[in-house]
């Protein structure tokens, strides 16, 4: 873990992205269009406000571009795509580096839960292109267990709800709980990790819900978003004997952030990031300002690791802004809910 000051931080990811020798190709180009120089004008979060948001570009650039020229040729870089909420999908790349300390971190956070080591995960997350799955398998492999998936497309799901053909995507969605009912039924299942419409289409069924209350040890839940609500029916009364777990993230986040433990059974969900990489504030989307402590606003998140620098990307989510644990920097976030629409786009989540 990086043990600097919130500075020293972020003036060492300035040094590792404008400097030639080790910088990205489309950071390299880019910084000549800034305004500013981010070697000597960055010094401190607040400062990367500075900074565009060009999440947008990332839907057409070159992937080559973007792996820092830092890594040489050892990068072990995999390229992961967003869910295309929102129109094409935007890809990133994850260096083999980050991709392991990710896991680390969420397979830390999952301890702090009493989430089993020595199990086998069944994932019903999207694979493919996007990175949960990638996640989700590697996780449970350095846990001691193996990772069974079902075949899972969201984007085909959110076609078919923007047509309006509800009555299709629901016969997808029935077609994917037959493959986890598969599994469930066949395998020794001690972590369940899936987004919370599976979840909720799950509790329709009840051999299926013997299967997991009798099986299952603890639920992931994320991708999409969860009501307060809908988490306490699920956690208290349909899979009582599971440990709940919710987590929030997104491509553009390079990662996730988790549930905090140790919270009552009373209090919001609220999720801590994985900083200093992946850092939160909640803002007021008109004026662009920190929103007070228990307020409302709109989720902006930084990252910054040696894989990549994506600052000032505005989210499609709004939460309550909750402050971080000891030390911690930016925001958490509690009560996370999804904008009505997005860059003039309304936004559909389907099943992820």
């Amino acid at each position: 873990m990086v043990e600097h000051t919130g500075g020293e931080f972020v003036r060492e990811m300035m040094q590792w992205h404008f400097s030639p020798e080790t910088g990205s190709p489309f950071w390299l180009k880019r910084a000549g269009t800034l305004g500013f120089d981010p070697l000597t004008d960055v010094k401190d979060f607040d400062d990367l406000r500075l900074f565009p948001n060009v999440v947008d570009e990332l839907r057409d650039v070159g992937v080559h571009e973007l792996i820092p020229r830092g890594y040489g040729d050892g990068h072990g870089a995999a390229v992961y795509e967003s869910g295309g909420t929102t129109g094409q999908p935007k890809r990133v790349m994850y260096a083999a580096e980050w991709q392991r300390r990710s896991v680390e971190w969420f397979s830390e956070r999952l301890d702090s839960h009493g989430v089993p080591r020595n199990v086998d995960w069944l994932s019903a997350v999207p694979s493919g292109p996007h990175n949960v799955g990638a996640m989700a398998a590697d996780t449970a492999l350095s846990r001691g267990g193996v990772n069974f998936f079902i075949d899972l497309d969201p984007r085909w799901v959110k076609k078919l709800l923007a047509q309006g053909r509800t009555d299709v995507a629901g016969a997808y969605t029935d077609h994917l709980i037959e493959q986890v009912g598969y599994i469930l039924a066949g395998q020794d299942v001690g972590v369940l990790f899936a987004t919370p419409p599976l979840l909720e289409r799950l509790a329709h069924h009840d051999d299926l819900v013997e299967l997991v209350n009798r099986k299952v040890r603890a639920i992931i839940w994320g991708g999409t978003h969860m009501d307060a609500d809908t988490r306490d029916l699920l956690r208290d009364e349909v899979f009582p004997d599971a440990t709940f777990v919710g987590g929030y993230g997104g491509t553009m986040m390079l990662g996730t952030s988790v549930e905090r433990p140790g919270l009552g059974r009373d209090e919001p969900c609220v999720f801590d990031s994985f900083a200093p990489y992946t850092t939160f504030r909640v803002v007021d989307p008109d004026t662009g300002e920190v929103v007070p402590y228990g307020e409302r606003g709109q989720v902006l998140t930084h990252h910054m690791s040696r894989t990549a620098l994506l600052v000032n990307n505005l989210e499609r989510d709004y939460a309550t802004r909750i402050a971080p644990v000891d030390g911690g920097f930016g925001d958490a976030v509690a009560d996370v809910t999804p904008v009505a629409s997005f860059g003039d786009t309304t936004v559909i989540e389907g099943v992820y």
